[in-house]
């Protein structure tokens, strides 16, 4: 049996290929909707045969599904919750505040990248069964990712009286959700950058106590 050869120069060809249909579907997704999108429109936008585009990802819902896990992981990787880089340096955070602003500053990168098809996946999901079934699970996963972090933060014992991690989880939940940056962001007209000042200024204020 001959040896399988791994060629460094193909195995990155094939890395920039995938990211090239990424990011056209993308811009795809988010311009027509899902149902307009199609795959040949996608592979025209990135430049490569419709082939390379199912060959690179895979089909339509496959390719939106990924989409969606790449934006929420902020690479063009799927990475689990426990694994991404700022759930890391949560976790290594050793005091509220910083917990609090370490997961703003993240929540503003992956909105940035996940609100345009946070859009397409909302306005789609009452007419694609796939799609709604994607819908819940997003949110289900959403809501018990944040109740870990209120435990998380809770941990360190500086949570104003009262305040429960349910009330926490909840509110961050609700604040850090993609409507609401749709909401301030798109609609509204603010940056990004103030958008995570408020989110770790407001949670600060409700959770801990006076910013410094």
């Amino acid at each position: 049996m001959g040896r399988s050869y791994k060629s460094p120069l193909r195995e990155e060809q094939a890395r920039r290929t995938r990211a090239t249909v990424l990011q056209a579907a993308r811009e795809v997704f988010a311009e027509r909707g899902y149902a307009a999108t199609t795959v040949p429109e996608i592979a025209r936008r990135a430049g490569v045969a419709v082939d390379t585009v199912y060959a690179a990802v895979g089909k339509k819902p496959v390719l939106f599904r990924l989409l969606i896990e790449t934006a929420i992981s902020g690479t063009d990787d799927v990475v689990e919750a426990e694994r991404r880089d700022y759930v890391v340096r949560i976790r290594q955070a050793g005091s509220a505040r910083e917990k609090l602003a370490i997961y703003a500053s993240a929540i503003r990168t992956i909105l940035e990248r996940f609100a345009p098809l946070f859009v397409v996946l909302r306005d789609a999901a009452g007419q694609d069964a796939e799609l709604d079934a994607l819908w819940r699970e997003i949110s289900e996963r959403r809501a018990a990712n944040m109740l870990l972090f209120a435990q998380d933060v809770a941990a360190t014992g500086e949570l104003r009286a009262g305040v429960t991690v349910e009330e926490l989880a909840d509110v961050v939940w609700s604040t850090a959700a993609p409507d609401f940056y749709v909401l301030l962001v798109t609609e509204r007209g603010w940056s990004a950058e103030r958008f995570e000042r408020w989110l770790a200024d407001s949670w600060t204020r409700l959770f801990v106590g006076e910013v410094w």
